[in-house]
């Protein structure tokens, strides 16, 4: 088979914390291109970085340095974008940044492209902006008064801006989504109809003059272009499209498909083709959105504090491991639940307990029944090659079988994984790499079974009698878990080397054709035992392992803080221990009205008489939190008034500076301590 595919996954973000999360829609991408690899096919699969906005430039301010300098360290830098890539054997064939030269000469030339055409002009821009997400809403579209997308508060944003002509392409957008194939899953065809095409496309702001960390507008400098034409753009940029750098375009655009998230399905299935429309050129084939990572109910994100290391899970479980339970678990398309107890699992009950036991079990009898060498002549049957090639062609099903035992165990499995590429081909023409592994899984667990239908220790106990036909199963066994093999290599790439080495499986015994033959595996095949491809891993042990591990890497990643320095006037010892400090039990607490920083506490402080304490901690601690916490105070000073309200006494916190940001904690000691005691 030959011919082109074009494939992508989104620009991502620079973030200065990758987690697992991030890598899903990656090794997802990677998979499907190199399954159209091993078809064949030429294949130009693209990822990369999006550099610029005014989040960019706000975090490179906090850390003293220059935007570029900034996203420089994120992408190129140890445990950088680049590295997590390698790390996770992701293959893709172009990286584009969007500070690249080229790129950057070719935004212009596209915004201006779109002006000149009339469907780019100026106005002013005034609604709400979530700054994490980099996206304007209107007022209708925020979800209780926050950002649909992250959840966010979003602020009011008012500026000169220019805006793309969208709403010019609304009636060609909705046809392109509900009467083609343009968007999948279907499910996400409805999202974007009722959620945005329904309720009116509004005209799309496209530059910024509040920050200059983008792309200059080279006719209106005081502008930059905004993220969506910079970001979006990039697909036909990498292609050479309006740049000298690639000269690609003719031979890949349309993209056969731009693999996202749901959260940026939006961008690509409506303003994306808008803008090609715009341009004139060939929509994309497909875009494909798949779901998020959830993490005990929620999206994985650093401003949640909810992060899965993927350095630590590679290490510990394996990246082929790792791909392959990402792949595996989820259905791609819908959210999928990620714990390290189910990940833990999956490696053992699929890649241990199957895959692994059948690879080692049956080149461990090949190796003490026939010295790790089968016998010539103990390969597929004439009968057995028709059976295989009626079930692999097209169409082609399982038979039913009558055949009487033991050769209707041989029928069974060799129709299975004869017919096994065409229905693991189907799944992932269709985006369902969790269907298409599912199938090969099938196969492997009948091979299982076949050696205990075949019993080989019984028969190895006479070999005179039965030495041929114990050679043939386990010929069977090595030419299923070759086949298997082959369409697995696209999620284990690394594993899979080792798979074949163990079975004698050569070169052209690993290729799309020879998966679609029975009996390509030379019947003198000689294997080698070597480690176990997959160990099975000890859950408790395990979690333990990572728990500490996480913590530890937590700790190393906290940032550095500023303190208070330290007093260096001398307190005289009789006066200190004047200052009366005694534990307080918090009965009550309320915000003061009028006051955006007083709480008021109702304090047990173990006279039997409630104490009332007022703090300027609101922007910290809401007062709910707060209620049964064992905190320290001092109870000894002079009461006095605030908002008209009498304080007596001060509830002992610590203060640090983070990032710019002063930082607020009340001391809180062991509820087990009672109220009244003193420190000392």
């Amino acid at each position: 088979m030959s011919g082109r595919f074009y494939i992508t996954t989104p620009i991502y973000y620079p973030s200065d914390k990758l987690h697992i999360g991030h890598t899903y829609c990656t090794v997802a991408t990677d998979a499907i291109a190199r399954y159209h690899r091993l078809k064949g096919e030429e294949v130009l699969f693209l990822t990369g970085t999006d550099e610029h906005g005014q989040k960019i430039e706000d975090k490179a301010r906090e850390a003293g340095v220059t935007p570029k300098e900034f996203v420089d360290r994120i992408v190129e830098g140890e445990r950088g974008v680049k590295d997590l890539w390698k790390l996770m054997d992701i293959s893709n064939d172009r990286f584009i940044r969007t500070t690249d030269g080229y790129h950057v000469s070719a935004i212009q030339k596209i915004f201006k492209q779109m002006y000149d055409s009339g469907d780019i002009y100026k106005g002013t821009y005034k609604g709400k902006y979530c700054k994490p997400c980099e996206s304007f809403w209107t007022e209708s579209q925020l979800k209780d008064g926050c950002c649909p997308d992250c959840g966010r508060p979003v602020q009011d944003a008012e500026e000169e801006a220019y805006f793309f002509r969208l709403s010019k392409y609304a009636d060609r957008i909705r046809h392109l989504l509900e009467d083609t194939d343009f968007l999948e899953p279907r499910s996400r065809v409805h999202e974007m109809v009722n959620n945005f095409i329904k309720p009116g496309l509004e005209d799309l702001c496209v530059s910024r003059t509040s920050f200059t960390w983008g792309i200059p507008v080279d006719f209106d400098p005081g502008h930059v272009v905004y993220v969506w034409v910079d970001a979006l753009s990039n697909y036909i940029t990498a292609l050479g499209y309006d740049n000298d750098q690639y000269h690609d375009f003719d031979r890949f655009w349309p993209a056969d498909v731009h693999i996202v998230g749901k959260e940026i399905v939006r961008f690509h299935s409506i303003i994306w083709p808008a803008m090609l429309m715009s341009l004139g050129l060939p929509l994309p084939k497909k875009v494909f959105g798949h779901g998020w990572l959830l993490l005990d109910g929620g999206k994985m994100s650093k401003s949640k504090g909810n992060v899965v290391d993927p350095y630590i899970l590679a290490e510990m479980f394996g990246v082929d491991a790792l791909r392959f339970f990402l792949l595996r678990t989820f259905p791609f398309g819908s959210d999928g639940n990620f714990s390290n107890e189910a990940l833990i699992n999956t490696i053992n009950v699929d890649l241990a307990n199957d895959l692994g036991n059948l690879v080692s079990r049956t080149t461990a009898m090949v190796g003490k029944y026939f010295g790790g060498q089968l016998p010539a002549g103990c390969g597929a049957t004439g009968e057995e090659r028709e059976l295989a090639a009626a079930c692999a062609a097209p169409g082609g099903a399982v038979p039913f079988l009558t055949a009487a035992e033991p050769e209707k165990f041989d029928a069974e499995l060799i129709a299975l994984a004869a017919g096994l590429r065409g229905r693991y081909e189907q799944a992932m023409d269709q985006y369902a790499p969790h269907r298409a592994l599912d199938e090969v899984f099938q196969v492997i667990q009948r091979a299982n079974k076949y050696i205990d239908e075949n019993a080989p220790w019984v028969l190895a106990k006479d070999m005179e009698a039965n030495g041929a036909r114990l050679a043939h199963v386990m010929y069977d066994l090595l030419e299923a878990t070759r086949i298997c093999g082959v369409l697995l290599t696209p999620f284990m790439p690394g594993s899979m080397d080792r798979l074949f080495a163990q079975i004698g499986a050569p070169a052209d015994c690993r290729t799309w054709e020879s998966a679609g033959t029975w009996g390509a595996l030379a019947d003198t095949a000689a294997v080698t035992k070597g480690d176990n491809l997959f160990p099975r891993i000890d859950l408790d042990k395990a979690l333990a392992q990572l728990e500490a591990a996480e913590a530890e890497a937590r700790k190393a990643a906290l940032p550095a803080v500023e303190v208070e320095p330290q007093l260096t006037e001398p307190v005289d010892f009789d006066t200190f221990c004047k200052s009366d400090f005694r534990v307080v039990k918090v009965k009550d607490c309320q915000s003061v009205k009028k006051s955006n920083k007083l709480l008021r506490f109702t304090l047990d402080d173990g006279t039997g008489t409630d104490r009332q304490i007022l703090s300027g901690i609101a922007m910290w601690y809401k007062p709910e939190e707060l209620i049964g916490k064992t905190l320290v105070a001092i109870v000894n000073l002079p009461p006095r008034k605030m908002m008209g309200l009498e304080s007596n006494g001060m509830l002992i916190s610590a203060v640090h500076t983070e990032h710019g940001e002063e930082k607020l904690h009340l001391i809180m000691v062991d509820d087990a301590i009672p109220a009244g005691a003193k420190l000392c």
